[in-house]
């Protein structure tokens, strides 16, 4: 029987400092959870400080510890209409309580995915004024060339674009998998 591929990040996950080790209780040990959006929204509507629901995704993780919800990655379509949605996912939405290493347990872990199901790259966009540490931590790459002045999506062109989230310049961040067929 073939094992899904959330299961298999499951056990391949290195738990970023969390493993057990001898006498240490293993109550602590973050677990990651194959989620719904409808399930991953609700963590994002209970903690993100800036961002509204996702719209859609193409998957979603969570982290528990002793079956408690920790946090959620939402990965999806890129945003920005030019880049290849075929060959790069998009982390869109990561939130957490502030239990420690869930960021870079959840990055991690949608990188993964991503390079299990064949893309490229992934990628994520932060606020300025974050400091990123968690993506470093998971391995991701700040993207130097990228600049973003912030700003919303409108132009004369077109229109309807939300206009309710921060418009602060933001940083791009990475992951690019090396293929090795």
């Amino acid at each position: 029987m073939e094992m899904g591929v959330l299961q298999y990040l499951h056990r391949q996950s290195s738990g970023f400092g969390l493993e057990q080790h001898a006498g240490e209780s293993t109550s602590l040990k973050l677990r990651l959870k194959p989620l719904t959006l409808k399930q991953a929204n609700e963590l994002v509507g209970l903690w993100h400080r800036h961002h509204k629901l996702a719209v859609g995704h193409r998957w979603s993780i969570g982290a528990q510890v002793d079956g408690e919800m920790v946090g959620a990655v939402i990965v999806g379509r890129p945003v920005a209409r030019m880049t290849p949605q075929y060959t790069v996912a998009e982390v869109t939405r990561l939130v957490t309580n502030g239990h420690q290493n869930a960021c870079s347990k959840l990055y991690a872990a949608a990188a993964r995915a991503a390079e299990a199901m064949g893309f490229d790259e992934i990628q994520t966009f932060i606020l300025a004024s974050e400091s990123g540490v968690s993506l470093k931590a998971a391995g991701w790459e700040e993207d130097a060339e990228h600049e973003s002045k912030g700003g919303d999506w409108n132009r004369p062109s077109r229109g309807g674009r939300r206009t309710d989230q921060p418009q602060e310049a933001k940083r791009r961040f990475f992951k690019r998998f090396t293929r090795s067929d």
